[in-house]
């Protein structure tokens, strides 16, 4: 996980989102006389020079003692926060449930279509934005990250102190995950099995995929049921690489329902929010490294593909 400043920001949260902090590097040419110069330099080719002088203006960029002027001579190390502007969002029309709450912890029941924290396009429509804001919690942080377009369980951290243990906890596999999805229903496909493969994806390439060599995920598949030629599958991920149940089902030629991007890449358009995938987050299961209980949580959704009949 990514090092966090622990130095509490001058400036409140917006929409659950904390400002951008901005450490002023040395500059040993003498390129920026002032504050001003440095930050034409670092973002007006982004939003432009003006923008930066209207910002300026309007007292957007502080530090410790208030709002910073552009004139002010430039001293490196001196650090300032502000505000990002964020283009509008189309806002994801499901809600963010929470299955448990307490003075340490969030567990959330994340809707498809909504991020985890911001990334990309997807800033101030997120998990972690909604729950700060909905629930009171500024200081709210993920423990761990669920794909945009999968539903399910997300552990949030409330206090900073604790913060570190439950992350870890994910890092060394210390977390009993189950997920459950849905796909076709193929006999000639004998499970449960366990599928190992090595898994790439690059950085800009919207699709990972599996390439020779030694594996670096680990997925169990069991069939947990069939409707109408669909199978309900268990998934229990052994590692954690981006897409791996979504790769590992379709290397098995059971492409999840509903899925974008395996087997093949669906034309990017607006988001259909009725067609999601077909894949559930179900349960989180571990020893809490703070409380030493013993935890287990699941989701309360369900999918929405899997027939009604209960003929096999």
């Amino acid at each position: 996980m990514r090092r966090r400043h622990t130095t509490p920001a001058p400036l409140p949260q917006r929409d659950g989102i904390d400002p951008a902090r901005v450490r002023l590097p040395e500059d040993p040419s003498g390129a920026w006389p002032t504050v001003r110069d440095h930050l034409v330099a670092r973002y007006g080719r982004a939003i432009g020079t003006e923008r930066v002088d209207a910002m300026l203006a309007a007292g957007r960029f502080v530090d410790r003692d208030g709002p910073v002027g552009g004139a002010e001579p430039y001293t490196a190390g001196r650090t300032l926060w502000f505000h990002r502007d964020f283009p509008p969002e189309e806002p994801v029309p499901f809600t963010v449930g929470v299955v448990f709450r307490d003075e340490r912890l969030v567990v959330a029941d994340k809707p498809h279509f909504l991020a985890t924290m911001p990334r990309g396009s997807h800033v101030t429509d997120t998990a972690l934005a909604r729950l700060r804001r909905d629930l009171g919690l500024p200081l709210l942080q993920p423990a761990h990250r669920l794909d945009r377009l999968t539903a399910g369980l997300v552990l949030f951290v409330v206090r900073p102190a604790d913060r570190g243990a439950y992350q870890t906890m994910f890092r060394d596999r210390a977390v009993r995950k189950e997920y459950e999805a849905l796909a076709a229903h193929d006999p000639d496909v004998a499970l449960p099995r366990t599928v190992r493969s090595r898994i790439v994806k690059e950085r800009g390439v919207l699709a990972a995929y599996e390439v020779p060599g030694e594996p670096n995920s680990e997925s169990r598949v069991e069939l947990a049921g069939v409707r109408e030629g669909t199978g309900r599958y268990r998934l229990l991920p052994r590692t954690g690489r981006t897409h791996q149940l979504r790769v590992h089902m379709n290397a098995l030629g059971l492409p999840i329902l509903g899925d974008p991007l395996y087997p093949v890449v669906r034309d990017e358009g607006p988001e259909d929010f009725g067609r999601p995938l077909q894949l559930l987050a179900r349960a989180l299961e571990f020893t809490d490294p703070v409380t030493g209980e013993e935890r287990r949580f699941t989701s309360r959704r369900s999918l929405d593909q899997w027939p009604r009949s209960s003929h096999s």
